[in-house]
C-alpha cells in the first residue's frame, strides 16, 4: 500500500502529522486539532481514546472523532456519544471540467465572519472562524453578499480536502456550488496534490461530485461527542 493510500484511511490523523502539524493537540497518539481551529480528532489505536477524549473535552464541549472502521472507547461518565454520522470519502479520478461563468473570489481575513455566518446557516456544527486558517477559501458574491463558498480543509503531503461547500438557500440550483468545487479542485491540482472530499452517505450533492470526476472510495464515520 502506498503512503497516499495509507493517509486516505486516516485523513485527520495524517493531516495533523504532516501539513497541519502546527495545529495538533496530541494525547498519547490520539491527535486532535486545536479546538479553536477545528473540532476533529483521529486515532490509530481505539484503546487509547478514552483518556484522550476526557482530556480534549475539557477544552472543547463538542467534537468529532473521524475513523474509517475503528470504534473509539470512551468513558460515558465523562463524555456522551451523541451520534455516529455515517459518511463516505470521495477521491478525484480525473477532473471533468465544467463551465465557470461566475466571478469566483479568493476570500481573505476580511470575509471570515461572512464565511462563518453562511456555513452555520446552511450546515451548522463543525465550522469555526479559525477553520479559515486550514486552507484557501473561495466564494461567489451577489449584490455584495457572499452567497456560495467552498474551501480547503484537511491536508497532507499528498492530498487536500475540498470542504465547506455551501450555498445560501435563496441561491440554490443555479450551479454555483458545482462551479466552486470545480475551481477549488483546479487549485488543488495546481499544487500537485490529489483532491478529496467527505460527505454523508446519501447526500444529494454526491451526483454533482461524481459529474466532476469524484468517486466514492470508502466509508468514513464521524463519531460526535459532547462533554457530560
Amino acid at each position: 500500500m502506498s503512503h497516499f493510500e495509507e493517509t486516505l484511511k486516516n485523513p485527520v490523523w495524517y493531516s495533523l502529522s504532516e501539513t497541519h502539524k502546527n495545529f495538533v493537540v496530541n494525547y498519547n497518539g490520539v491527535k486532535f486539532y486545536d479546538p479553536k481551529v477545528c473540532p476533529f480528532g483521529a486515532f490509530v489505536d481505539a484503546f487509547t481514546t478514552e483518556e484522550a477524549l476526557d482530556a480534549y473535552a475539557m477544552a472543547c464541549d463538542s467534537f468529532f472523532l473521524v475513523s474509517e472502521t475503528g470504534v473509539p472507547t470512551f468513558n460515558s461518565n465523562r463524555v456522551i456519544l451523541d451520534r455516529k454520522i455515517e459518511g463516505c470519502q470521495m477521491v478525484l479520478n480525473s477532473l471533468i471540467e465544467t463551465v465557470i461563468s461566475e466571478t469566483i473570489v479568493r476570500l481573505t481575513t476580511e470575509h471570515i465572519d461572512d464565511i462563518y455566518d453562511l456555513v452555520w446557516l446552511v450546515m451548522p456544527g463543525y465550522y469555526r472562524k479559525r477553520t479559515f486558517e486550514m486552507g484557501e477559501y473561495y466564494g461567489i458574491f451577489k449584490d455584495g453578499k457572499l452567497v456560495s463558498v467552498a474551501g480547503q480543509r484537511m491536508q497532507t503531503d499528498n492530498f487536500i480536502e475540498v470542504s465547506a461547500v455551501v450555498t445560501h438557500p435563496d441561491y440554490m440550483r443555479k450551479g454555483l456550488a458545482k462551479q466552486l468545487v470545480c475551481y477549488v479542485t483546479q487549485q488543488i491540482l495546481k499544487n500537485n496534490k490529489k483532491p478529496i472530499l467527505h460527505t454523508t452517505k446519501g447526500n444529494a450533492a454526491i451526483p454533482m461530485y461524481e459529474k466532476l470526476g469524484y468517486s466514492i472510495t470508502r466509508d468514513m464515520n464521524w463519531w460526535f461527542f459532547h462533554r457530560k
